[in-house]
């Protein structure tokens, strides 16, 4: 599931559906799903000793006994992956083995929250500061192991009145201090890096902190490249479709680095669906479904990270032009591993609107049947089925499905204790959803200024990168509307954005060709060819290779 902070999501993410999505998912609106609680885990041990080397290598000497080093280091390189319920049970057999260890308890709390997914609650927070009260009880701690008590001090100091974004900012802080006390040491360089990360996740100087955290874990990366985190980490903070290249290497390497976490395999999709890759984004997925399955299985995992790495497969296979693949995976929902049924009908729900959309199936859309569930697993089925009736030419219903969309985005937006939108009326999808209908009742000026407004609100936001941009559909309604030269204009600002979606190449090349440029539309087709896959089935890409034939 995307555990991506709420306002960073919408639409069909999902997911971390992660925590591995996504994003994603909404978290604080629905956190029992959001959130693998330990007593809704399936029950857990720690991987074996020596797993370290399938894992990655970090380098985290300690004053604990020998015995038990090599199961620190494994319970890093877990957090490193956010495997944070492995990592958990890990330092809690080093604290049983060894009750002295001051960095098992370290470990422990550091366990508790989870970065870019989820904030402790009350509980936690209780117990995250007995842990470290524990740990500072240990006689035998080195001024490296006392700096990075320090830091886990800060974030679980009681401090009611700070917020969020003060306690993260503060975290953060502590950090870059570890990471200057100790420029040699690997493993603070790149909890600092996550740390500033996780503040621009949260919106706080969101640019500027994914910068600094570049400039942070790149030169890391290089140095230590069997190391998971500063690869994981660098991958994150470049998350977004300007910064994606600067860590497309990572995001090749990263898989190989820890090839025993589902999340290590799944990330690098995050880049390769930044960068229009989709054949290396669909293996990616592929491995880690079947790791995360496996996993699941073992009880050293739960169901979201493999739904999670299924999402962004599903997603890969529409750009990729396989509409069959797409239907496929999910189908098969129905077997994900410990996934109950209202969890498989709520995820399929998604998926099927997704289809419905992407390929443009508007009679498909307008019909989907709303899931039975709670309001985040109905936004965006009554976004699609919106959308679907108006383009449909069936404004009566449309503005029913508007209106139970509206209700919906209310009450989130309610339940949230994230900053939303001022009113539904500000929400993107609400704003589409009104575009198309005013377009069907022949309001097409209107229409085109409510979508470009949502197309520039979508832009800034750089929500999930595995939903329709809000431009590509002011493209698609500025072909409808006979205005190709403006088309053209709009899908070519999408695909700088987010390259190789298949619709944006597609509407590219029938724009291009409407305005009279024969050679753009050429260009647009051998693209959309190229970046799809051997086993597409998709009529388009027929549709295309019959024109570059021809010209």
């Amino acid at each position: 599931m995307n555990h991506a902070p709420q306002k960073k999501t919408r639409r069909i993410l999902a997911s971390i559906l992660f925590p591995i999505t996504l994003a994603a998912l909404v978290v604080a609106a629905d956190p029992a799903w959001s959130k693998p609680h330990a007593d809704a885990m399936p029950a857990s041990s720690p991987a074996p000793a020596g797993r370290v080397d399938t894992l990655g290598k970090v380098n985290f000497p300690t004053s604990c006994a020998p015995h038990v080093q090599s199961q620190i280091e494994e319970g890093v390189a877990l957090l490193h992956s956010f495997q944070y319920r492995q990592a958990e049970s890990t330092f809690t057999e080093v604290t049983r083995q060894e009750p002295r260890c001051a960095m098992a308890y370290w470990g422990k709390a550091m366990s508790l929250y989870e970065q870019l997914w989820d904030w402790p609650d009350a509980k936690e927070f209780a117990e995250g500061r007995k842990d470290i009260d524990t740990a500072e009880k240990q006689k035998a701690v080195t001024p490296h192991e006392r700096a990075y008590l320090d830091v886990a001090r800060v974030f679980y100091q009681k401090k009611p009145e700070w917020d969020q974004d003060t306690r993260m900012k503060a975290f953060s802080d502590a950090w870059e201090k570890v990471y200057h006390q100790f420029p040699d040491d690997t493993e603070a360089g790149a909890f600092y890096g996550l740390s500033l990360a996780a503040l621009a996740e949260e919106g706080v100087n969101e640019t500027a902190n994914r910068k600094r955290a570049i400039a942070v874990l790149e030169p890391l990366f290089r140095a230590a490249p069997d190391d998971p985190g500063p690869a994981h980490y660098l991958i994150h903070s470049a998350d977004t479709p300007d910064l994606a290249p600067q860590a497309l290497d990572a995001a090749r390497r990263y898989a190989s680095i820890a090839p025993d976490s589902a999340h290590a395999l799944h990330m690098p999709a995050h880049i390769f669906v930044r960068l229009g890759l989709w054949r290396e984004s669909i293996e990616s997925n592929q491995a880690s479904a079947k790791a995360a399955a496996e996993a699941t299985r073992s009880g050293r995992a739960d169901m979201h990270y493999q739904v999670h790495a299924m999402d962004f497969l599903d997603y890969s296979y529409l750009q990729a032009g396989d509409e069959a693949a797409a239907s496929q995976v999910t189908e098969d929902l129905k077997n994900v591993v410990g996934a109950n049924a209202q969890q498989i009908a709520d995820h399929q729900a998604d998926f099927r609107a997704r289809a419905a959309l992407e390929l443009h199936q508007w009679k498909a859309a307008e019909s989907l049947p709303v899931p039975d569930s709670k309001p985040r697993w109905q936004q965006t089925t009554y976004w699609v089925r919106a959308i679907g009736a108006a383009r449909n030419g069936d404004v009566a219903e449309a503005q029913k499905d508007l209106a139970k969309l509206q209700e919906v985005v209310a009450a989130l937006a309610d339940k949230s204790k994230k900053k939303g939108p001022s009113s539904d009326e500000d929400d993107v999808q609400v704003q589409e959803t009104q575009a198309w209908i005013a377009f069907e009742q022949g309001k097409v000026d209107d229409a085109v200024k409510k979508l470009r407004a949502a197309a520039d609100t979508d832009d800034a936001e750089e929500v999930e990168a595995i939903s329709m941009p809000a431009r590509e559909m002011l493209a698609d309604m500025l072909m409808e509307a006979k205005r190709a030269p403006e088309a053209l204009h709009e899908y070519e600002v999408t695909l700088r954005e987010c390259p190789n979606r298949f619709d944006a190449l597609y509407g590219a090349a029938h724009a291009a060709e409407s305005a009279g440029h024969p050679e753009d539309a050429r260009k647009y087709f051998s693209n959309l060819v190229a970046s799809s896959i051997p086993s597409a089935d998709r009529p388009e890409l027929q549709e295309a290779r019959t024109y570059i034939a021809a010209n």
